[in-house]
């Protein structure tokens, strides 16, 4: 393991340290999960994010084959 110095904001800093707190969760450990996430070919987005995504493909749409025609433009 390696000690860094980031200079990050403080307003952020303390919004950040105490989402950390409040859900118990190491703050070094959250910066190591997002770099690892910059450095991945294909990040894996998350189940959450997933699930909004197949409720919207399964959502009622109009199939429109010419937008110009059908809306005038």
């Amino acid at each position: 393991m390696v000690l860094k110095t980031f200079n990050v904001d403080e307003v952020i800093y303390s919004k950040f340290s105490n989402f950390c707190k409040t859900n118990g969760i190491s703050m070094s450990k959250q910066v190591q999960i997002f770099m690892e996430a910059q450095l991945e070919d294909e990040p894996e987005a998350r189940k959450e994010y997933i699930e909004r995504l197949d409720k919207i493909r399964k959502g009622k749409f109009v199939r429109i084959d010419n937008f110009a025609k059908r809306y005038g433009l």
